[in-house]
């Protein structure tokens, strides 16, 4: 669609759950092959192991402590993954933390296919069943109540998009507090009927083909900036792990608290240069964007990414 919908800010305390039975689904793309500045990434030698450490330390233990079990999960894995990766992949089957499926490449086709045998909803039982799925990058965590909160989401129209607008971004320094409407937390909430997913798009443009809402509240979401990242970067304000540690339980126990003055440092020093920054960067994107399209900005990072990786 050429013109955005409008997006709703909703609290939470105003939403109720809903009779209608729920399909939710939960996708992650682990090693897919891909083109573009992230196949930079992921070409070094000690990606992958990092990787599944990150996995095991941060996204895979949020995924398990879930308050509402009523979801599955799909990861997707590059069918030439190496042996001791597949070992890897075949345990956690075999424990039942996801359901894994090896693919070079996922298309609308493809997806709805997996998201129908994944969910154990045959063709004749979908009508007026809701399915909800949501994007969860390897690398990131869940707050506790993530899934319960969106699927307790009012419902806009036949199909919508359901963000989480409060989350938190974890450093090797400290933790950081944001607002980010249009993250990659991403949900789409829809029927069977033909689904698109909340991979049919950028998850900052959901709101160009449905109505979104955004859901405020306690954070329901941690991202994990690392030396790998691609696109994760410190932003938001500087705050104490303390208050949150109970919903995410276990990841934020190595943090310190950080003092007084540095929090203060923080508010009247940091976050002006970060937002500065950040206001510089999201004009150069909007504008290669809107001149290059969407792949245009992909090769733009795609030569940004190869000229920090040259020595010298």
């Amino acid at each position: 669609m050429d013109k955005g919908h409008d997006v709703r800010v909703a609290e939470e305390r105003d939403l109720r759950a809903g009779t209608i039975e729920v399909d939710h689904v939960l996708l992650t793309r682990f090693n897919l092959p891909s083109t573009g500045h992230e196949s930079l990434v992921r070409a070094k030698e000690n990606w992958l192991r990092d990787r599944v450490e990150l996995f095991e330390r941060y996204c895979l233990p949020s995924v398990l402590a879930q308050t509402c079990q009523n979801f599955s999960w799909i990861v997707y894995f590059d069918p030439a993954s190496p042996g001791w990766f597949l070992d890897w992949i075949g345990e956690h089957e075999r424990l039942g933390h996801f359901h894994p499926r090896f693919r070079e490449h996922v298309g609308g086709a493809e997806l709805r296919a997996d998201l129908g045998v994944v969910a154990g909803v045959g063709v004749d039982a979908r009508a007026g069943r809701i399915l909800i799925t949501s994007n969860l990058d390897n690398d990131d965590s869940l707050a506790l109540d993530f899934v319960a909160r969106v699927q307790a989401a009012r419902a806009e129209g036949s199909r919508s998009a359901v963000y989480l607008g409060d989350g938190l971004i974890r450093t090797e320094g400290g933790l950081y507090r944001l607002v980010y409407p249009h993250n990659a937390f991403c949900s789409v909430r829809e029927s069977w009927d033909r689904p698109v997913t909340c991979w049919t798009d950028w998850h900052t443009l959901l709101s160009r083909h449905m109505p979104a809402v955004v859901l405020r509240g306690d954070p329901g979401w941690l991202q994990v900036v690392h030396g790998a990242n691609v696109s994760n970067r410190v932003r938001g304000r500087l705050t104490r792990p303390r208050p949150h540690r109970e919903r995410f339980l276990g990841l934020l126990d190595d943090l310190p608290e950080p003092s007084t003055v540095r929090l203060v440092g923080d508010r009247l020093v940091a976050i002006p240069v970060r937002a500065g920054r950040e206001s510089v960067r999201a004009g150069a994107k909007a504008l290669l964007s809107l001149v290059a399209g969407k792949r245009g900005l992909d090769r733009a990072k795609l030569a940004w990414a190869s000229l920090r990786r040259r020595p010298g």
